[in-house]
C-alpha cells in the first residue's frame, strides 16, 4: 500500500481490462513453454500468476506460429551479460500479409511490472525511483525473459529478449514475464544465425 501512496499511483486497471481490449484469453496461472533452436532446445517458465497481460499476448503469439523459423535478430555480448532478441516486428506487413491467420496486428501492449505490496500489476509504468526496485516481484536474473520495449510505458507485441546473468539497472523497466528453467547453457550459446524452429506449450 505505502508503494501506491508514495508515488500517487492508482491501480484502477486490471488485466481483465486490457485482456478485453486486446482480445485475447487472460491466463492467471504460470505456464511453461519449450523452445526449440538450432542450437538446442530449453524450457521457459511464465510468470501468468504476475503478468497475465504480457503472458496471454505470448501464448497467443505461440497459438499463432509466430515464432516458428524466426532468427534471433539481435544479439548484444558484453564481458558479464548477454542479451539475445528474438520474434517479429509488428510493422513488418510482409510477414503478416503471408500469414493472413494471424490477427496480430497491434504494435504494442502495456507495459507490466507487479509489486510485492500490491495485489494486482501496474500497467504503462515504470519505477523512476531505484528503491523501488527493492519491491519488485521479477527482476532480471540469469534466463530471464522480457518484452522489448516500444515507446517510455509500452511494451512491443511480439519482441522479446533474454538475458544471461543479473541487470539490476533495468529491474522495474521491462515486462519481465519468465525465466529459463531448464536449458540455460543452450540460451548462452546462440548467436545472430541461430533462429527459433518453433515454441510449444507444456502446461
Amino acid at each position: 500500500m505505502f508503494l501506491a501512496q508514495a508515488c500517487g499511483y492508482k491501480n484502477k486497471i486490471d488485466s481483465n481490462y486490457y485482456c478485453q481490449k486486446l482480445k485475447f484469453s487472460c491466463t492467471n496461472s504460470n505456464k511453461v513453454v519449450y523452445f526449440k533452436t538450432t542450437k538446442g532446445n530449453f524450457a521457459v517458465e511464465l510468470f501468468g500468476k504476475d503478468n497475465p497481460v504480457t503472458v496471454s499476448n505470448f501464448l497467443e503469439n505461440i497459438e499463432n506460429d509466430i515464432y516458428v523459423d524466426q532468427k534471433f535478430y539481435k544479439i548484444i555480448t558484453y564481458p558479464q551479460i548477454k542479451f539475445i532478441h528474438g520474434g517479429v516486428n509488428p510493422k513488418n506487413k510482409l510477414y503478416f500479409e503471408r500469414n493472413q491467420n494471424l490477427n496480430k496486428t497491434i504494435p504494442t501492449i502495456p507495459l507490466e511490472i507487479k509489486f510485492k505490496e500490491e495485489s494486482k500489476p501496474r500497467y504503462n509504468y515504470q519505477i523512476h525511483n531505484p528503491n523501488e526496485t527493492e519491491n519488485l516481484v521479477n527482476t532480471f536474473e540469469n534466463g530471464s525473459i522480457a518484452m522489448v520495449k516500444s515507446g517510455k510505458n509500452k511494451s512491443s507485441s511480439t519482441e522479446f529478449f533474454f538475458v544471461t546473468t543479473k541487470i539490476p539497472e533495468l529491474d522495474g523497466r521491462y515486462s519481465i514475464f519468465g525465466k529459463i528453467i531448464k536449458g540455460l547453457d543452450v540460451l548462452k550459446k546462440i548467436n545472430k544465425e541461430d533462429y527459433i524452429r518453433g515454441v510449444r506449450i507444456i502446461n
